[in-house]
């Protein structure tokens, strides 16, 4: 069973999935800019792999739920066919006689 309501979508569209990814990134290069800086600075490197980390945490939080922002523009499924007429495909059958070469 899931503690989620029956009707929340946890799916992100292919848009929202582009836009995640370049929210992760946009972080990912910031914070390692800034950490890279700042552990520069004051000639820690410690410092610069928590402001990474950091980052990395802030950006999972932004982009891995499926956050209504990510989920603006979802796809139109073609409805479902009905069991009654689906059929299934069959292949026109071969003749069985075969041709004798002389």
């Amino acid at each position: 069973h899931t503690l989620l309501p029956p009707q929340t979508t946890v799916f992100q569209d292919y848009k929202g999935q582009k836009l995640a990814e370049q929210i992760f990134q946009g972080i990912i290069l910031i914070s390692a800019a800034i950490g890279f800086v700042y552990g520069l600075i004051i000639e820690q490197f410690g410092w610069t792999v928590y402001i990474v980390l950091a980052g990395f945490a802030v950006s999972c939080v932004l982009t891995l739920p499926p956050w209504p922002m990510f989920r603006r523009n979802p796809l139109s499924w073609q409805p479902a066919l009905p069991e009654s007429t689906a059929e299934p495909s069959q292949k026109p059958q071969e003749s069985t006689k075969k041709k004798k070469h002389k």
